[in-house]
């Protein structure tokens, strides 16, 4: 089958070099607004070839790499589609992408997010190792064709991910807690250091907790702003949760609550013992 990846930064780039190991594919075609990311692409191998849209349209597999609103743009002009064509969008966000699915490409479609990435963006960032033994959550699957189904559990067991199945608007729920409101204080805390703190200081003093903390306020304001919009009700309800533990914290700090705060701490290193 020949793949076609319409985005060829790092997600895009990195799925690329993952399933050109797979015996099912035979070609693997790219299509990228960003006319030098396009030609990086091919410089590094990741695709075999560049093609206009129209001719991106053709591939048995489709997967849309880009932005989540621009998902939901590019899933209007992939309409006349074959009926074969298996499109998987990779986005962040999974219930606005599937409510604006248009009814004639629904089996076509299947929505996807590999919880994976990193902060860093465009073709130089991709690596073949991106997708490997992460999860993948699967939304809605039961709305795709079979066909289709059996196309995107073939694609993503054979780079070896973890498959998980979940309702679009759960998912959404979900990873307002676990990936979008992280990315959101991280913005947050690199301006607070920034407007306090001079850039030697930084420098001179910033270790490995304030770098691990700030690392996500790399990430690409563009895709990251896109997210926030199509995610705001459940990201809005999860920093709500995170205000009321921070303010529960502050306080114990202010009223020097020491022992309170001990037993909170406590709590919060749980977590660890979870994600072993």
């Amino acid at each position: 089958m020949t793949v076609g990846i319409i985005g060829l930064g790092l997600m895009g780039g990195s799925f690329a070099m993952a399933v050109k190991k797979l015996p099912m594919i035979k070609d693997i075609i790219g299509f990228d607004h960003n006319k030098d990311h396009e030609k990086e692409a091919l410089e590094l191998n990741l695709v075999d070839k560049i093609v206009s849209f129209s001719s991106l349209k053709k591939a048995d597999i489709i997967i849309l790499a880009i932005p989540v609103d621009g998902i939901i743009a590019c899933l209007k002009d992939l309409e006349n589609v074959s009926s074969r064509t298996t499109i998987i969008d990779l986005g962040s966000t999974k219930e606005k992408i599937v409510s604006s699915i248009p009814p004639a490409l629904r089996l076509n479609v299947v929505a996807a997010h590999p919880m994976t990435g990193t902060e860093k963006f465009g073709p130089s960032a991709a690596f073949d190792d991106l997708y490997k033994e992460k999860v993948v959550v699967l939304c809605d699957l039961e709305n795709s064709g079979e066909h289709q189904q059996e196309t995107a559990v073939r694609l993503f067991s054979g780079i070896h991910m973890k498959l998980v199945y979940m309702r679009a608007h759960e998912h959404d729920l979900h990873v307002a807690f676990i990936s979008h409101m992280p990315h959101l204080i991280s913005y947050s805390l690199a301006n607070a250091v920034l407007q306090h703190e001079e850039h030697e200081n930084i420098l001179n003093l910033a270790a490995g907790g304030f770098k691990s903390m700030s690392r996500l306020a790399k990430s690409s304001p563009n895709m990251w702003g896109d997210i926030f919009r199509q995610n705001k009700i459940h990201l809005l309800d999860s920093l709500s949760y995170f205000e009321k533990e921070l303010a529960l914290m502050k306080k114990m700090v202010q009223n020097e609550q020491w022992n309170e705060l001990d037993d909170k701490m406590k709590d919060a290193n749980s977590l660890h013992d979870i994600l072993k």
